[in-house]
């Protein structure tokens, strides 16, 4: 060997063996605090076998490498024992010691160990290698078997087997759910498993709506699910414009963007849909008279707490709804009256004579904030027929001038779906703010929060309600739109409800009585609540749950053994009891985390398969309560008003906590749980037997790290799913940028169209004019996601014949 490359290959040992101490020691320090705190030893000791690496490193011969194999050799044996053949949880594990080992095996490093005991270091360089072959065998394993999943046949449509109540969407899409049931199915079948690969854009519109405007919100976001009417698609912007599109075309045919008031203190903004009454069998040509009456009607929600009417064909107000003035104002009767902390972001419900309007009240900003009261109008006139305010739950006629509704009840942010036959609508409800302490709480609020409430059409009175949650503490309000559905249990037809949970539950009801059709236990919940609050003894779990097992040491995660490490430690300092662990002044690890295994999305329900097509999510977040000393004080907006016009967000003036919530991240910002984070999945409605479930999604738009593929992990989604009669389901709000289509009998992805944007919407399917079936998905990003914004509606559709 020459001279003048031993001092560098000297140099660059002493180089490495310096970083592998530091590792060492890092390892050491953090991982005796974990011992500390009742966790995992290997780490610690880990550290210890690459601090003797180092030592023996510059020394020459095979000693350190001996240690280091030795080290691999016990992470490969502690990666196995803890995680088995799971990729993603062994990468985390193994990655950086993997990697160390083949600079190790480099020729120059063997050239500087061989200035002494070359034989020595032949021998270690053996094992080390084997070390590192073994564990690359075990990775590709891994691989190749990929993340648990269930595998299953979803059954195959029983004979034609018509609802008692709406028939399924088909040629139209009439209501965000696809019509009034909210099974986002259509009988639609053209587009199949077999054909799918060749859909193709047939139109791409662009709204003009432009995100980041002053005041915006950082909950700036595009959900809507666009309606199917005769020729016509409509649609809403997150800034409340109106857009009618041909729906062939995807040309403008008409716009309406309402003034709204300035200055809104609004928590989030969106607009996920309009409604349409349909006109009578004789309506009038053309459709708005010239006293402003209108046959059919658009019925839009806006920021500013209106219902707007207009007219499908022009675009124009409804002038006779409202008295004249084509809108009604929801603050009318309210009490503690803020602009833009109350407003309806989902579309109403439409029955022949009413409308029935709920809103979304801000969550954690005081114990003083506006209604949640669900009020019913006149289709025609706008004037009120009932209200049914979980304050007062009887006294459901009209309010009288001079009242004003109950301060601070239960709100429904979420989309009602209603039974005209049965006489019922059904209405998701949030909870009481603040969410995450409930010490106060109104007898109301206790009966009716975070439950499915059935009233009835004609009075408003209470019918029925199921509570998902006792005493919430966790914000896991009802999310989403309930599913209504016949099912055919052994001989007998039922007819039923599905109602999806953030908890993960699916609650499967007769929905004449809210009696639970797949069986529903009460289970014993973690006790211990902060000072001055209790919880429930018990929490209602349903036989067909997509609740995520427990979290444990072995399932924190991260890029390297490091980040993991922290995960590890961040875990055991968190008071974790399972599902359910009440919200502390020590922080609690809230797993499912309210952005829910489900949220507004909801489920699709196939009603000839009898199945349900889900996309259950689960992350882990982070619930502190600060202790509050006075109404006034900023403990969680960093001491500074807010900015703008936006509220104090979870400072919970006039209650003894404000509370800070977070993911469950890493410094990297990656979460501390294991992949997979999101899945599809089937479940057989009348059994309740989950039929598969499979890993969903890739990190190519939010990883924080540059990966090479676009490795499928299995994200979280954002919106819901659709299924059509030809066995095809379509999803796009997961946190990668695709329309993704599947098998429904396998699960199996089968076809995928990249979007420019975030598509954290529902899409919907309709004919068209040409006889083609179109899927139409709006892309435009979530806000709070960090997803990409836009302002895109693209329609999918098989090639022209």
């Amino acid at each position: 060997m020459p001279s003048s490359t031993r001092p560098r290959a000297s140099a660059l040992l002493l180089v490495l063996a310096l970083l592998i101490g530091l590792a060492g020691l890092g390892l050491v320090v953090a991982g005796g605090w974990l011992v500390a705190l009742g966790g995992s030893w290997y780490y610690l000791l880990a550290g210890l076998g690459l601090i003797a690496t180092a030592a023996l490193l510059p020394r020459g011969g095979g000693r350190g490498l001996m240690v280091y194999a030795l080290v691999v050799a016990f992470t490969l044996a502690w990666a196995l024992w803890e995680v088995g053949l799971a990729w993603w949880p062994m990468a985390a594990r193994g990655d950086l010691f993997f990697l160390l080992g083949l600079l190790l095996l480099t020729p120059w490093v063997a050239r500087a160990l061989a200035r002494r005991d070359g034989a020595g270091v032949v021998a270690s360089r053996r094992a080390l290698s084997l070390v590192l072959a073994a564990f690359a065998v075990a990775a590709v394993l891994s691989w190749v078997r990929g993340d648990e999943r269930l595998e299953g046949i979803a059954p195959q449509a029983d004979p034609p087997f018509t609802s008692e109540a709406l028939p399924p969407a088909g040629a139209d899409w009439t209501a965000y759910g696809g019509t009034a049931m909210g099974q986002r199915y259509s009988t639609l079948g053209q587009i199949t498993p077999v054909n799918v690969s060749q859909l193709q854009e047939a139109w791409h519109y662009r709204t003009g709506d432009v995100r980041g405007q002053p005041g915006d919100p950082e909950e700036t976001t595009f959900e809507v699910t666009p309606l199917k009417v005769g020729e016509r698609l409509f649609l809403c912007t997150p800034h409340q414009s109106v857009v009618a599109l041909n729906a062939t075309t995807g040309q403008e045919l008409w716009r309406h963007t309402p003034k709204i008031a300035p200055s809104l203190a609004l928590q989030h903004l969106t607009c996920r849909g309009l409604s349409y009454q349909p006109p009578p069998a004789a309506a009038p040509s053309p459709n708005l008279s010239a006293d402003g009456a209108c046959a059919a009607k658009l019925f839009m929600p806006t920021a500013d707490g209106r219902v707007l009417a207009l007219d499908p064909e022009s675009g124009k107000p409804c002038m006779r709804f409202g008295g004249g003035s084509g809108q009604i104002d929801l603050w009318k009767n309210m009490p503690n009256v803020k602009p833009g902390s109350y407003y309806a972001t989902s579309p109403v419900v439409v029955t022949r004579s009413l409308i029935v309007v709920g809103g979304t009240v801000l969550d954690n900003v005081s114990t003083q904030e506006t209604s949640g009261v669900i009020r019913a109008f006149d289709i025609e006139t706008g004037a009120l027929v009932w209200n049914w305010d979980s304050g007062r739950p009887e006294d459901t006629a009209p309010i009288g001038p001079g009242r004003t509704y109950s301060v601070n009840s239960p709100n429904s942010w979420s989309i009602s779906s209603v039974d005209e036959k049965l006489g019922m609508v059904y209405v998701p409800m949030g909870n009481q703010p603040p969410d995450q302490w409930g010490g106060k709480r109104t007898e109301g609020a206790e009966r009716y929060a975070s439950s499915l409430v059935a009233l009835d059409l004609a009075t408003g009175r209470v019918r029925w309600h199921f509570q998902t949650v006792h005493h919430d503490l966790w914000d896991y309000d009802v999310p989403a739109q309930p599913s209504l559905v016949d099912l055919r249990v052994g001989s007998v037809r039922v007819p039923a409800l599905v109602q999806p949970t953030k908890q993960g539950e699916l609650f499967v009801l007769d929905r004449r009585t809210g009696q639970p059709v797949v069986p529903v236990r009460e289970q014993a919940a973690p006790q211990g609540a902060a000072q001055g609050d209790r919880t429930a003894p018990t929490q209602p779990v349903s036989g067909l749950s997509f609740d995520p097992p427990a979290l444990r040491p072995a399932d924190m995660w991260g890029a390297t053994v490091f980040d993991q490490l922290a995960c590890r430690i961040a875990f055991h300092r968190l008071r974790y009891e399972g599902r359910f662990t009440p919200p502390s002044t020590q922080g609690s690890l809230i797993y499912p985390g309210n952005f829910g295994v489900f949220n507004w999305g909801g489920v699709a329900v196939d009603p000839q398969r009898q199945i349900a097509f889900a996309t259950p999510a689960s992350l882990a977040f982070v619930s502190t309560l600060i202790p509050r000393t006075d109404d006034s004080t900023l403990y969680v907006q960093g001491g500074k008003p807010p900015e703008g016009s936006l509220p104090a967000l979870n400072e919970n003036f006039g209650a003894p906590f404000a509370v800070k919530l977070k993911p469950f991240t890493s410094a990297l910002g990656l979460p501390c749980q294991a992949p997979p984070w999101g899945h599809v999945a089937a479940a057989d409605l009348r059994s309740g037997q989950i039929l598969w479930k499979h890993k969903n999604g890739t990190v190519r738009d939010s990883s924080p790290l540059p990966l090479p593929l676009p490795f499928a992990m299995g994200v979280p989604s954002l919106g819901g799913p659709i299924l059509t009669g030809g066995g095809v389901a379509f999803l796009s709000g997961t946190l990668d940028y695709y329309l993704r289509a599947y098998d429904v009998n396998s699960g199996r992805e089968i076809w995928r169209s990249r979007l420019p944007a975030g598509g954290q919407a529902t899409p919907m399917t309709y004919e068209g004019a040409d006889g083609r079936q179109y899927v139409v998905v709006a892309a435009g990003g979530h806000g709070s996601l960090g997803t990409r914004t836009g302002d895109h509606v693209i329609a999918y559709a098989l090639p022209k014949r």
